[in-house]
């Protein structure tokens, strides 16, 4: 694909897409571990079915890979490419180790899960300024679908990969940016058995694959011995272990056997299908100018477009390793598509060098519409607050006192 051609179809086509069909890493029909998810109450994690229609026919799937976490894969691929050198890319990072948090890398608007508008962002600092209290943090809170120039100069994958000022003024009523790019992994035609929910009787899918467990501990020791555990440590007598310790077992110190157990975890599929999308219509809903300048407008779709291309070459060289025993190979090539308005379909050649050749010249394109995209990233420091709170949270995790990990 050409630069003019990606112009012509940010302007009329509706979207580029592709369909890859994948296998296990161990061939066809070898166990996948999709993620797993926490049952409710005392049943054990489960996967996420669903059915789809499918050539006619009702289909059993499992969800591989959502979109979130294919988000985050396709954002890590970016991130390598700039800090590599192979593309330049605007991004904003808070520099932990220079505020002498070493334990903290640098965290980038692409690993931020709220991206731009994430609170690492919004609790961090410029020229000893609050972030959102600087000039560009205020440009930043102003911008809108309607004028989203300083997000794509700020950071042009907020654009692409959705972003919400979530965490601001308002109560959460922020401007929220759309996805332009979604990508998805499922699991195709898989065994399944239904089961029925001990307390209101409602019927579910689970998987009819299982995974078993132990642990034959090398020591031999036995669960009659009496362990006393405390908050912090254990010893063979409460005394020792000291007044608020509990008799438990030696498994619960992480020594003894583990018997043998079976869960209803894992699964078989016919094939994993991947479904990419850029989404060309959505990104005509992004202006860049509080006067409708089309040509503006044009140049800067284009290159979030031609981002999105990117961090699909560079995320396909990096493979399928999703997660443990969760490896994926390609079943064949798969080419992208040039979906128009009508549903007219046109091949798209691309590869990964062809996609950076295309990404650098619709960088330069927007430079010259007047768009300052500095390849240098922003830096702010973390405020003094923030980094005092990552110390006591990390004294508590390595006195074993941190508890679950908090959630909304």
């Amino acid at each position: 694909m050409r630069y003019a051609s990606l112009e012509d179809a940010v302007r009329t086509a509706s979207a580029i897409r592709r369909r890859r069909r994948l296998q296990p890493a161990g061939g066809p029909g070898d166990k996948l571990f999709p993620p797993t998810y926490p049952g409710e109450g005392s049943d054990p994690p489960r996967h996420v079915f669903e059915t789809r229609r499918i050539g006619g026919q009702n289909v059993t799937c499992v969800l591989i890979d959502s979109v979130q976490s294919q988000a985050n894969r396709l954002e890590e691929a970016l991130l390598e490419a700039a800090v590599s050198g192979r593309i330049e890319l605007p991004r904003i990072v808070v520099d932990f180790p220079g505020s002498g948090l070493n334990s903290v890398p640098a965290i980038s608007s692409l690993d931020a899960p709220h991206r731009i508008f994430d609170a690492i962002l919004r609790d961090s600092e410029i020229d000893g300024k609050p972030f959102r209290q600087s000039e560009v943090g205020i440009r930043l809170k102003e911008a809108k679908p309607s004028n989203a120039t300083e997000v794509l100069e700020l950071s042009p994958t907020a654009l692409l990969f959705g972003a919400w000022n979530s965490t601001g003024e308002g109560g959460g009523l922020g401007a929220k940016f759309a996805r332009a790019i979604v990508s998805e992994i499922v699991g195709i035609a898989v065994p399944v058995e239904e089961v029925s929910n001990r307390r209101t009787g409602e019927l579910s899918m689970r998987t009819a694959g299982r995974r078993t467990g132990s642990r034959i501990d090398p020591l031999g020791i036995v669960r009659s011995v009496e362990v006393f555990k405390s908050e912090t440590d254990w010893a063979l007598t409460a005394a020792d272990a000291g007044g608020k310790a509990k008799q438990v077992r030696p498994s619960e110190i992480n020594h003894g056997n583990i018997a043998p157990s079976v869960q209803p975890v894992g699964v078989t599929c016919d094939y994993a299908d991947q479904t990419a999308v850029i989404t060309l219509a959505g990104l005509r809903r992004l202006r860049f100018s509080a006067e409708r300048d089309e040509g503006r407008d044009t140049a800067a779709r284009a290159y979030i477009a031609a981002l999105g291309l990117v961090a699909l070459t560079e995320a396909d060289l990096q493979g399928y390793a999703l997660r443990s025993r969760c490896d994926l190979v390609c079943e064949g090539p798969a080419p992208l598509e040039l979906v128009a308005f009508d549903g007219s379909i046109e091949p798209v050649t691309l590869d990964r060098d062809s996609a950076l050749a295309l990404y650098n010249e619709a960088l330069s394109a927007a430079r010259k519409a007047g768009f300052t995209l500095d390849p240098k990233p922003l830096v702010l420091r973390p405020q003094e607050k923030l980094v005092e709170l990552v110390r006591r949270s990390q004294q508590k995790a390595l006195l074993d006192e941190g508890g679950e990990a908090e959630t909304k």
